[in-house]
């Protein structure tokens, strides 16, 4: 088991943000978390990687049980991470490389002396995923789609257990968005790598490697099961109060709204 949670609500400044979920990934899955904006995604990201502890419930994150083991660091580095937010925290003299060998110890920033067996790690995640040519270039001065890149690469340097990513496309084009796309599903297909969870509002980037799906509502799980059956027509309209159509192509997923017809 990846991560379970049960029953799990969490209440922040008086109010609830989540309340009585229920979930599980097993090791082999890859779940994509959809929600619209203020769903609470963000509150269940910061529970998986420790930053929250539930007001009620049972968290449990690659066999580490909240409030039974000392998690924090420890926790967050078998944890990978891929989110545009993270960018804006890097100091600004950073190179790629440098970003990269950050990964080995969960930091945003290089604060100690990376090994020979990290550097070699680092350099084999920038060939793997065609960085090399920009590995000595300012973190900064590197497009968006590079800087994703970068972060994918990040985020492998741990050998992570789990890899998480936060509406990872904000920012980027047609182009860069699928060349992304691409990445991870070269990554969700290596039998050895780790369990995925792709967190969006957009299902046009739901990859057919994401077998599974949970959709998130107003800080509750409203549905969850095999991603087939969540992107379809019938539940996403009653998720979003609206009638919708679901086609797909290619094994992806293009949603759109139905025009009301006047009688």
């Amino acid at each position: 088991m990846v991560l379970q949670l049960r029953n799990v609500s969490l209440m922040r400044e008086g109010k609830w943000i989540l309340q009585n979920i229920n979930w599980e990934v097993k090791k082999g899955e890859h779940w994509v978390l959809f929600g619209l904006n203020g769903a609470g995604k963000t509150a269940i990201l910061n529970l998986l990687n420790a930053y929250y502890f539930p007001t009620k419930g049972k968290v449990t994150v690659l066999g580490k049980e909240f409030g039974k083991t000392y998690l924090g660091e420890k926790l967050r580095k078998q944890i990978g991470f891929v989110s545009s937010s993270i960018q804006e925290k890097f100091h600004p003299g950073y190179n790629a490389f440098e970003v990269i060998l950050s990964g080995a110890f969960a930091s945003i920033g290089l604060y100690e002396t990376p090994t020979d067996e990290m550097r070699k790690k680092a350099i084999s995640l920038l060939e793997e995923l065609g960085c090399m040519v920009y590995a000595n270039r300012n973190y900064e001065s590197l497009s968006q789609g590079e800087k994703q890149r970068i972060l994918i690469a990040r985020a492998l340097m741990a050998d992570p257990g789990l890899l998480i990513f936060d509406e990872p496309t904000n920012g980027l084009d047609f182009l860069a968005r699928e060349e992304f796309l691409e990445s991870v599903e070269r990554i969700a297909k290596n039998q050895n790598g780790p369990s995925i969870i792709y967190v969006t509002h957009h299902v046009e980037e739901v990859l057919p490697v994401f077998n599974k799906t949970i959709l998130l509502k107003e800080g509750q799980v409203f549905d969850s099961g095999d991603t087939t059956e969540m992107i379809s027509s019938k539940l996403l309209s009653q998720f979003l109060n609206v009638s919708v159509e679901v086609l797909w192509r290619n094994s992806r997923p293009l949603l759109s709204k139905l025009q009301e017809v006047d009688l």
